[in-house]
């Protein structure tokens, strides 16, 4: 008798035993989606391409789309090594990515020959058509489209004359191994002889090279500094601010982001809201949309930030009419440890 009940006992425990655990999650349908996979790859980790980025970001929470549910998003950064350019893009094409984002000349360029038919949306991009990207706007690879960003080179020009009315020579740095550095270098000799200038330029390869060819610039007068914006310098453009400083030389940037870094201006496009731009045509083409038949997209508006600060210790004075149409005015030291963030209008 006590056996039998004791059986019976068990018995009962080893049916309330499936009431007691936690409900398990079904097990995934054979048939599942699957997930929707997008490379955003950077040549370096600089400030114009992480704005870049966070706009792209931005684009895809707007359109509802959650990183790890709608989509898989991967972030690589080569660290301004052409190599790792290279195979970051070889890796992106081999691992059968949805949709790669570029945001450099060298990441569309290294893109374009890695992947030869995946969906490709590229952001902060000065020349894609010297690179394969197409021969225009609406003649262009049919894998291929995204946002350029060729930066107002002309018009910093302009303003260096207005500001500086005196000056006669301007300094330059540029990147060797960068197209888009040396296209706006083309750019900037040209704009020079226009305003009356003497363009000097003083190459690096790596952003070791700086001081050294800034003391180069030192060496031979110049009256102003006007860096190229490329990769290399934008990622160390607080060293170039703090020689700025320390000389007491007059220094405009390539890019909105240069005045947190001792720039005392800049002329150029909200890198932030060319992310949202380059997302808004990742997310069309993640609907399934084809890149064949979306143009080539530019950005509009040209804005120009100033920096009060850097500007009295560099020994410029701006006209009550100059800071009356700049988008925004900062007040604080060059470096990255005093950048505020920007008031944007």
């Amino acid at each position: 008798m006590k056996k039998a009940a004791l059986i019976l006992g068990l018995l009962a425990i080893l049916l309330l035993l499936p009431s007691c655990r936690g409900k398990e999650e079904p097990p995934a349908p054979a048939d599942a989606p699957k997930s929707y996979v997008i490379g955003i790859f950077q040549s370096v980790d600089s400030p114009t391409a992480n704005e870049v980025r966070r706009g792209i970001l931005q684009a895809f929470a707007d359109a509802g789309l959650r990183d790890g549910r709608e989509i898989v998003v991967t972030i690589r950064i080569a660290n301004n090594d052409i190599a790792e350019v290279q195979r970051i893009a070889r890796e992106l094409a081999a691992e059968r990515v949805d949709l790669i984002i570029p945001l450099s000349t060298q990441a569309l360029q290294a893109a374009i020959l890695a992947a030869r038919t995946a969906p490709i949306v590229f952001g902060a991009v000065a020349v894609p058509y010297l690179v394969g990207a197409g021969k225009s706007a609406e003649n262009h690879l049919g894998h291929v489209t995204g946002v350029v960003s060729t930066g107002p080179v002309r018009q910093t020009m302009a303003l260096i004359r207005e500001v500086l009315p005196q000056a006669r020579r301007v300094g330059s740095l540029w990147t060797s191994s960068e197209i888009n550095s040396e296209y706006y270098l083309n750019l900037a000799r040209s704009a020079a002889a226009e305003f009356g200038f003497e363009m000097i330029a003083v190459p690096v390869t790596g952003p070791h090279e700086i001081h050294g060819s800034l003391q180069r610039l030192l060496n031979e007068k110049v009256d102003v500094l006007f860096p190229m914006s490329d990769n290399t310098l934008n990622s160390s453009f607080d060293v170039i601010g703090r020689a700025a400083e320390e000389n007491g030389l007059p220094l405009f940037g390539g890019f909105l982001r240069s005045v947190e870094f001792g720039a005392c201006a800049a002329l150029g496009y909200d890198f932030y809201d060319m992310g949202i731009k380059t997302g808004r045509l990742a997310v069309r083409i993640k609907n399934g949309e084809s890149p064949a038949r979306i143009p080539i997209q530019s950005m509009d508006e040209v804005k120009l930030y100033v920096n009060t600060t850097a500007a009295a210790r560099q020994g410029v004075a701006f006209s009550k009419g100059l800071l009356d149409r700049a988008n925004s005015s900062v007040n604080a030291a060059s470096g990255p440890s005093t950048a505020p963030g920007l008031d944007l209008d």
